[in-house]
């Protein structure tokens, strides 16, 4: 096993804008998978949704935004398995590649014209190739930064930057290209943007990385690993076999499916918080480090909640409500999904500057999490404001959903990668991709959730919709703003 100080020397310290040189490996990989990924989302809505004349698959819209609900959710869920096999089998780096390379073949199969069938085989090479690549990239940048270094959380700040440029460019060009020419097009575009990632990835890991993510920190003896990959098999075999034989008796339909999939975005993180808490190789300082991560991530799942809304509730709500021209030219309504992006890269640095400047004078990550609840809910009362001046038949002004875009950000930021950060600090030694991979959960468990919630909204009832999500977000924020000193406790000196 190697020794976290070992690791920490084997990368160079400087060469990144104050930052170890592999957060630069590490930051046009992300860039250049989240290209591809937000690439795709941008127009998938609008191709699962707009009639076949139009180049989609004519779905109702309803169960258009569910499936974009549990494709989301599957994408994040996933991320436990790419931690275990990290963990357990080859190593963050390794693990890394290979679901790069999954990612760029859902891309291309998607690039070909084809029904609900195509769109499936592309959407599971796509969720298990995240669930490799994501949880555990981030894992990498915790190694390259001691538990000390006052650089950390700064850190995750810039590599967020870096996702979000990747995701900032695609709306605009795969989007454009998707709804002006041809989705299959720009679903191309995506594998593109996913392949340039996985060279640059090659060409710097030896160099910058070290020995960040070459190790396995649990590894199983052959015999173990023998048999469990054995087990593997024959449950994937299994669920092939009983999922074609569903389908085919009409039992497992497009509902039954999402509501399976909401179900476990529950039961998953419960168990797996049973399983870290109960097992022998958790201390008893990492239990109660343990339990004080419970009440972030349920705050996470409901900011996750409202955020991830933005690619499928206010990406219908773009196309159906807001006034798309502006003066003589018409805007994209996939462009709204840059929006989020752009704001993150115009003040993620802001932020990191803050949290350096202000030093142990910030406030507690229980506080940062409660402020971004608060702007998260914010996001979705300012959306009751237009329907309840003009009613809902007719066109808002595109400011209203920037507003809502911009709210929304300034509580990712305070957030999001405040979180990652303290995933790696609260981590149960012996858990440690998997407790990233927890992380990437909240997101999951949201969207489960969503791909029920969604089925709610129409613009007819809109103002009750964004009213009651935005109000128990605010309720929430205040409970665990009031409940920091005692999660506090239970984070046994973590800041």
């Amino acid at each position: 096993m190697v020794s976290k100080d070992e690791i920490v020397k084997s990368v160079p310290q400087k060469g990144f804008f104050g930052h170890p040189k592999g957060l630069l490996s590490l930051f046009f990989t992300e860039f250049w998978e989240r290209f591809s990924y937000y690439g795709m989302r941008a127009i998938l809505i609008y191709y699962m949704y707009y009639e076949v004349t139009q180049g989609g698959l004519g779905l109702e819209r309803s169960t258009a935004n569910s499936i974009m609900a549990v494709y989301g959710s599957l994408v994040y869920m996933s991320g436990i398995i790419g931690g275990w096999i990290a963990d357990r089998l080859f190593g963050t780096t390794k693990t890394v590649f290979y679901g790069g390379v999954l990612i760029m073949f859902g891309h291309i199969v998607l690039a070909f014209p084809g029904g609900l069938t195509t769109l499936f085989v592309s959407m599971a090479l796509i969720i298990i190739g995240t669930g490799l690549l994501k949880s555990n990239i981030s894992t990498i940048v915790g190694d390259l930064y001691s538990e000390q270094d006052a650089r950390r959380d700064s850190g995750f700040s810039v590599f967020y930057m870096g996702i979000n440029m990747g995701a900032f460019i695609s709306p605009l060009i795969v989007g454009t290209i998707g709804l002006e020419y041809n989705f299959h097009l720009g679903f191309g575009l995506a594998a593109v943007g996913m392949a340039i990632g996985l060279i640059v990835f090659l060409v710097t890991k030896k160099k910058f990385l070290g020995l960040a993510g070459s190790y396995v920190p649990n590894p199983m003896s052959k015999e173990e690993r023998k048999k469990v990959l054995t087990r593997i098999a024959l449950v994937f075999v299994l669920i092939l076999v009983v999922g074609y034989i569903l389908v085919q008796q009409g039992i497992m339909t497009i509902d039954v499916f999402t509501m399976t999939v909401s179900i476990l975005g529950i039961v998953i993180p419960t168990l797996y918080f049973i399983v870290m808490y109960r097992s022998d190789r958790t201390s008893a300082d990492e239990k109660s480090r343990l339990l004080a991560y419970i009440p972030l991530f349920v705050a996470a799942m409901m900011f996750w909640a409202i955020q991830e809304q933005g690619s499928n509730i206010l990406a219908q709500y773009a196309d159906e409500r807001v006034n798309l021209m502006i003066g003589s030219f018409k805007i994209s309504p996939a462009w709204f999904q840059s929006l989020n992006p752009l704001f993150i890269i115009a003040f993620a640095p802001v932020f990191a500057w803050m949290w350096l400047k202000l030093g142990k004078r910030q406030p507690s990550t229980p506080r940062k999490f409660a402020y971004g609840l608060f702007f998260a809910g914010m996001s979705f009362i300012v959306m009751i404001i237009p329907a309840y001046m003009n009613g809902t038949e007719t066109l808002v002004s595109p400011f209203w959903l920037v507003l809502s875009f911009f709210l929304v950000v300034l509580g990712e930021l305070l957030l999001s990668p405040v979180g990652l950060s303290a995933t790696t600090k609260l981590a149960p030694s012996a858990f440690a991709a998997q407790t990233m991979s927890l992380w990437f959960m909240t997101n999951a468990s949201a969207q489960a959730i969503n791909a029920q919630v969604v089925k709610l909204y129409t613009p007819e009832n809109e103002v009750v919709y964004f009213g009651v999500i935005g109000v128990i977000a605010l309720v929430l924020g205040l409970l665990l703003y009031f409940m920091t000193p005692l999660i506090q406790k239970y984070m046994r000196g973590v800041q």
